[in-house]
């Protein structure tokens, strides 16, 4: 990472974010001084593994320091990997029962976003208990005009650089008995504050790693793909920079998960996700990886998935994948002569590119590689991507579908992902 990208990721950020989020490396204390700006309890949701405690113990100290006292008196255990729904209400069931000025939840992005969607649950219970009540877009901020209520403050601090959970909009949980992801999307759930110390994801295992980091590269390319001409320019800053840290350093990182600076190229990236995100949303490949939570994490789905999309939408994002090629270009990653192409052709060497550094980190890239893979997820996926709730994934694509083209367009891509070819996706006539 060079002194120029650092600082204007920074800047970015700062712009984004204000003095709501505190980033770098060392910047863990800092939780303290956020948490008694907002109340004078707070109750602590964490990973209760030997791994984290070091870090829940930094972070208690600090509100302790402050003069914020726990309530309860230990730590909640936080939510299983794919923020499962049961995880979600035994969190709403804590909150109600100890009624905390503040929640101060330390993990990743499942952790997180259980957190979000248990404040939702313990604030607007009265007016409707039902999860399913909120999933969508806006449908919290509804209720909560409805009702007058306010969430209570939450402060996310990030230990894995990831989905960019605690800068967004979103919050993803799972119903494990159907295996299907849904998704809350409302600015109303978006962490009162954030903290990201840096140097907390050397403890992130290498796999762990480059999900995280390609679920970022996922986020400012969906984005980037759907922008629109009002967008364009603002999102291309955001989006190039942050898939550039990923493509420059993940390898690095992954050699050496200790590489510092590695660590907080990739932390800045997936930042830059999240930013991009609440710029602009994620479209085909997020959609697929909701109906493949039991075979695969978040992010891998989405690394494997993003080579296929590109494809499908290449004839209407020539001009975003010219920018993104020059990136897996320079990284040794691309052969061709991009210069040479244009439309599908180009489509298909800026999703080899992609595949290839699948390849090197040792990720799948194709459905079938993913162990309990079937027939059924695709299935699963189709239906899924006609469902109204998850209908923001469809509009925000570049080529635009509806329930009626799902099967047509979107089930030749699942198709073309399960056995690694892209000749079997098919486009979309202008």
């Amino acid at each position: 990472m060079t002194k120029v990208q650092k600082r204007r990721a920074g800047e970015i950020l700062r712009q984004f974010k204000g003095d709501s989020y505190t980033f770098g490396l060392g910047v863990l204390d800092k939780v303290g001084e956020q948490a008694a700006e907002l109340g004078k309890t707070a109750m602590v949701i964490a990973n209760p593994a030997d791994w984290l405690k070091p870090t829940v113990d930094q972070v208690v100290a600090a509100l302790q320091e402050k003069g914020v006292k726990l309530a309860p008196d230990y730590i909640v255990p936080d939510a299983a990997p794919n923020a499962p729904r049961e995880d979600v209400f035994r969190l709403e069931t804590y909150i109600l029962h100890f009624q905390p000025d503040v929640i101060v939840v330390i993990g990743g992005g499942s952790s997180i976003d259980a957190a979000k969607a248990a404040n939702v649950l313990a604030t607007l219970g009265t007016y409707d208990p039902d999860i399913e009540r909120y999933f969508g877009t806006g449908e919290v901020t509804k209720a909560l005009a409805a009702t007058g209520k306010e969430l209570k403050p939450l402060i996310a601090v990030a230990t894995a650089a990831s989905s960019g959970a605690h800068l967004t909009k979103y919050s993803n949980i799972t119903d494990l008995t159907v295996g299907q992801k849904k998704l809350i999307v409302d600015d109303a759930v978006v962490p009162h504050r954030a903290v990201f110390d840096y140097r907390l994801t050397k403890s992130m295992p290498k796999g762990f790693t480059a999900d995280g980091a390609l679920d970022g590269v996922a986020h400012c390319l969906e984005v980037f793909y759907g922008a629109s001409s009002e967008t364009f320019d603002a999102i291309k800053d955001v989006a190039l920079l942050g898939i550039e840290l990923v493509v420059g350093n993940l390898e690095k990182v992954m050699e050496n998960p200790n590489d510092e600076a590695g660590r907080e190229a990739l932390g800045l990236a997936t930042d830059l996700g999240g930013y991009a995100i609440m710029i602009g949303g994620t479209n085909g490949a997020h959609l697929t990886s909701f109906s493949l939570v039991d075979v695969t994490s978040h992010g891998r789905a989405c690394a494997l998935m993003n080579p296929y999309y590109t494809v499908f939408f290449a004839p209407s994002v020539e001009k975003q994948l010219r920018l993104v090629g020059d990136i897996y270009k320079r990284a040794g990653l691309i052969s061709e002569d991009l210069d040479k192409l244009s439309g599908r052709g180009l489509g298909i060497a800026v999703a080899n590119g992609m595949v290839e550094l699948s390849r090197r980190i040792g990720f799948p890239t194709k459905l079938t590689d993913l162990e309990g893979f079937t027939d059924e997820h695709i299935e699963r996926a189709l239906t899924a991507a006609k469902n109204p709730q998850l209908d923001m994934k469809l509009k925000n694509m570049p080529v635009p579908l509806n329930a009626d083209l799902v099967d047509e367009y979107m089930g030749p891509i699942l198709q073309a992902a399960k056995v690694g070819d892209f000749s079997l996706i098919k486009n979309m006539e202008s």
